[in-house]
Parts: C-alpha cells; sequence; structure tokens
C-alpha cells in the first residue's frame, strides 16, 4: 500500500504533508513507516554490486520465457466498493503494452494487444481506459472491430463466449492524466499515471487508475501476466515490473523490455521514466534485487540497500520469495507502493526507512502473491503487513512488540468510528488506519494464541495453498478454522466487521 509513515500522536492518526520533505520528525505519519522519530540502520548484507560506481541503467539482461497463461486464469467480479471500475466479462491473461514517452510534449504512444479469456457470454465487452488517450485503431482476432469510447469506458460491440479466447489489439495516443483517488490521506490524492514538471514519469494505482495509461479491466480479481516495452530519449531510462529482457538504443531513443511472468493484479503494476542510474544487490538466500535510483543520488541507493535484509528476515517467517525478480525504484511521489516485483517509493525521508522498505517487500507476499478479490478486503494485505512491520521493528529497534500493539488498541475504537469497520469502511476513505491496526491486532492475537512456530506455519501454509490468486475473506477464514482446528468466525467477524473494539483473546 502506498503510504508516508506512522506516528500515533495524543490518540491521533493522520496523513504526511504530501510536500513535507520529511525532514520534520514531529509530523503525524500514516500506517506503514517507522513509530520511533529515528529510523533504523540499513542493516548490512553479504553481496552488494550497487553504487555510483555501477555502470549506470545496465542490469543484467534476462532470458524472454513464453508466457504461460494458465497462471493467469482468474475469476473476475464486479467490486462491491467500487463497482464502476472493472468488471466480470473480461479475463485478461496477457497484457503486452508497447509504450513510447515524449517527455517534452508530455505524450504518450502506446499499442495494448490483450490475450483475454471471455469469462462469460456477453453481446459486448467493455474495459477501462482514459478519456485522455485517443483510440486510434482496434482490432479483435485480427478484425477491425465496432467501439465506443466514452469517458473511462471503452466498450467493443461484438459478441463473446464463455471460455473462448480472444486477441484485442488497442493503438492509441495522447497526454495521460492521473485520475482522483477516493481517499482523504493527504499523502496522494490522486492515482495512476503522473508526470513531473520535468517530463519524468511514476504511477500509483491503488485501488485503481491502471486505466490511465492502458487499456485494463481495473480490478484486483483479474490477475494477468505482462510484457512492458518502453521507449524513451536518451539518457533516460523507462523502468516496470519483472525480469529485465531487453535493451536496445536507435537513433536517441532507449527501448527497456520487461516480462511479468507470474500474474499480477493491475494496480500492481508499475510504470517509471526518469534519467535513472541502476544498482544490485543480493541477499543471503540468493534473492537479486535491482535498484533504480535518479542519477547522482546515492543516498537513496543506500536507503534502498535495506532491501536484502528485508527479504532475509522475511523469508524466515513467511517462506521463499515468490517470485523471479525483485527490486526497488524510486520515484518523485511522497509515498510507497508494493508493486510487484519492484517496490515504487517516493521523495521524502519517511518513505525511505527500512520500516517502510520491510512493509512493501512483506506485501510481495501478502497483497502480490495472494491478492484480494475485492477491495472490501483490501485488511487482507495490511493486516498481516503492519503485524510484520511491527515484529520488524521488535528485532530492530528494540520496542516491544507489546508495546506496539497496546498502542494500536489504543487508538481502534477511533479508528472505528472515523472509517467504519475494516471490512466494510466507507468508500470515500479508502487505505484509512482502520484497514491496517485493526487487523494487525487481530492477526497478534491469534499469534499470542498459537505461538510463533504455528502461526508463521499456517500463514505459510494459506501462501502456498493461494498463490497467484485473488481471494475472499471467506477463504482465509476457512483456511484458518482448518489449520487451527478452532471455530473462528464469531472471532474474525468481530474484528473485521464490528463497530466496537473487542477484548483480547481469542
Amino acid at each position: 500500500m502506498r503510504r508516508c509513515a506512522l506516528a500515533v500522536a495524543a490518540g491521533l492518526l493522520a496523513g504526511c504533508s504530501a510536500g513535507g520533505s520529511g525532514s520534520d520528525k514531529d509530523d503525524e505519519r500514516e500506517p506503514g513507516s517507522a513509530s520511533s522519530s529515528e529510523a533504523a540502520p540499513a542493516p548490512s548484507t553479504p553481496t552488494d554490486t550497487g553504487g555510483e560506481s555501477a555502470p549506470a541503467g545496465t542490469p543484467a539482461l534476462n532470458e524472454r520465457t513464453e508466457p504461460d497463461l494458465l497462471l493467469a486464469l482468474s475469476a473476475p467480479v464486479e467490486d462491491s466498493v467500487y463497482p464502476a471500475v472493472g468488471g466480470p466479462d473480461v479475463d485478461a491473461l496477457l497484457y503486452d503494452l508497447d509504450l513510447s514517452w515524449d517527455p517534452t510534449k508530455r505524450s504518450l504512444t502506446g499499442t495494448s494487444t490483450i490475450t483475454f479469456r471471455a469469462a462469460r457470454d456477453a453481446k459486448k465487452f467493455g474495459l477501462d481506459f482514459s478519456p485522455f488517450l485517443e483510440v486510434e485503431s482496434l482490432t479483435l482476432d485480427g478484425q477491425e472491430a465496432a467501439y465506443t469510447h466514452r469517458g473511462k469506458n471503452l466498450v467493443v460491440t461484438a459478441p463473446i463466449v464463455t471460455d473462448d479466447r480472444h486477441e484485442l489489439v488497442v493503438s492509441y495516443a495522447g497526454k495521460p492524466r492521473p485520475v482522483p483517488a477516493p481517499t482523504t490521506r493527504r499523502d496522494f490524492s490522486t492515482v495512476g499515471f503522473t508526470v513531473t514538471d520535468r517530463g519524468e514519469v511514476w504511477t500509483m494505482q491503488e485501488p485503481y487508475g491502471a486505466y490511465s495509461w492502458y487499456p485494463v479491466n481495473d480490478q484486483p480479481a483479474d490477475k494477468a501476466l505482462y510484457d512492458i516495452s518502453v521507449t524513451v530519449p536518451e539518457p533516460w531510462t523507462g523502468v516496470a515490473n519483472g525480469r529485465f529482457v531487453g535493451d536496445t538504443t536507435e537513433d536517441g531513443r532507449r527501448t527497456t523490455e520487461f516480462q511479468l511472468d507470474e500474474p499480477a493484479a493491475s494496480y500492481l503494476v508499475t510504470l517509471a521514466i526518469g534519467d535513472y542510474a541502476h544498482a544490485a544487490q543480493t541477499s543471503k538466500s540468493g534473492v537479486t534485487l535491482d535498484y533504480w535510483y535518479p542519477r547522482g543520488q546515492p543516498l537513496v541507493v543506500d536507503a534502498m540497500r535495506a532491501g536484502g535484509a528485508a527479504i532475509d528476515w522475511i523469508e524466515s517467517r513467511l517462506g521463499p520469495y515468490p517470485f523471479s525478480s525483485a527490486g526497488i525504484v524510486a520515484t518523485d511521489s511522497q509515498s510507497a507502493m508494493e508493486t510487484q516485483t519492484l517496490v515504487t517509493i517516493g521523495n521524502n525521508e519517511y518513505v525511505r526507512e527500512p520500516e517502510v522498505i520491510v512493509h512493501e517487500l512483506v506485501h510481495q507476499w501478502y497483497g502480490d502473491q495472494v491478492s484480494p478479490a475485492d477491495w472490501s478486503d483490501v485488511w487482507l494485505n495490511e493486516g498481516m503487513t503492519m503485524l510484520m512491520q511491527g515484529l520488524w521493528e521488535a528485532d530492530h529497534d528494540g520496542a516491544k512488540i507489546s508495546a506496539t500493539t497496546d498502542s494500536w488498541r489504543g487508538i481502534d475504537q477511533q479508528l472505528r468510528d472515523e472509517y467504519g469497520p475494516p471490512g466494510a469502511y466507507d468508500p470515500t476513505q479508502f487505505a484509512g488506519s482502520n484497514v491496517y491496526y485493526s487487523p494487525a491486532l487481530m492477526w497478534n492475537e491469534l499469534r499470542l494464541e498459537l505461538g510463533d512456530d504455528q502461526f508463521f506455519a499456517i500463514a505459510r501454509s494459506w501462501l502456498t495453498a493461494n498463490d497467484n490468486r485473488s481471494v475472499t475473506r471467506d477463504d482465509i477464514y476457512e483456511h484458518w478454522e482448518k489449520e487451527t482446528g478452532l471455530e473462528l468466525s464469531a472471532f474474525f467477524d468481530a474484528w473485521i466487521l464490528g463497530t466496537t473494539t473487542p477484548a483480547p483473546g481469542v
């Protein structure tokens, strides 16, 4: 989840200033980073090939693989919180995006080749797509197809039959704009394709906003594979999720190619364009992390290097890192986001703290490997991740986890009153603090009841059983009841749907 830093001040929670530099340690903070006034030092790791001395923008190329479309089979739904975005007709399997960015004109040119399965019979089908991008051509299975593009709705007027596969090709161009965010948080007010004053680009798009730069079924139940090609003027570099599989330069323009070989929800896709340098680091377990940071800013990559030790710590509790690539990209935003395989961090001290790096990397397991099928269950991502952050802080900062959870309990009722229960929140208050702390407290109660060994064994078995899936709260309730042998329905309902803070204990 994109975030600023965490503070609990006089029992009140608030977002940090979107324009803050991060130097004022008295600022109130959002969930997801340090609760202390000093950032913990970044732990060392055994192998570090990064630094300003490394060749800028030249990571090792990976071999391109044939996409396994079976991995991307999904059961798309109409979202219960934001029903106007995404839909149940199209099960996208692969988005092949060929993008070109002109920073001077602030214009994007793209061709999106979408391989999809018809999820149900329909006389026509639709995708989400920005009204600021004009469709120049559209074909379905190689033939021109009729379509309408009104507002954010791109509707293809051709019948589809359940389980048939199709290829939709949309060529488009325009000047993208971000989308208003359904939140009152102060660290972000828009989502999607964002352009800086210098023509650089970054994207963060939770709960939606991917449609601001490509046609997409923009709802988390529909995971898909991605091939992304980005062409930009030298010396700039386009960066995206997945393995780095192509790098060519022609006539002063550089094309970089990335392949996401396990399915991702659209909100977890990232695109960043700017004058990037590259560094790399390897965790003790052998996970290589690629770091993309603004050229000439070594302090940024120094902060990123907390990632190697973070991976090792997380793996010891949640199991092996779940993807074939890993890394962090720094952008000019004011928050951070768990974009799949390539965490996006912003431009302030708060979001570069080790606690935030840990939080966003934990999301690679809880949120990315296993995602919510509906935005009413965003707490599935944030609760376990917030608990893991608290445990990491206890291990590294000396703060007892009991003191941390006591502080969370002290504000839980206020959060329920202000935002609603974590599983039934106000739709205009997306990513309020209630979806972090309340479910984190819930999971901690189970941890205390079961002990760390059993608790984390079940947390790992959940991931294994639901690898690459989008799930519901009923799925996770059933899993924990089966694995523990406990009747937990009332316990879960009280924490996730209750308007009153539950009493301690399971």
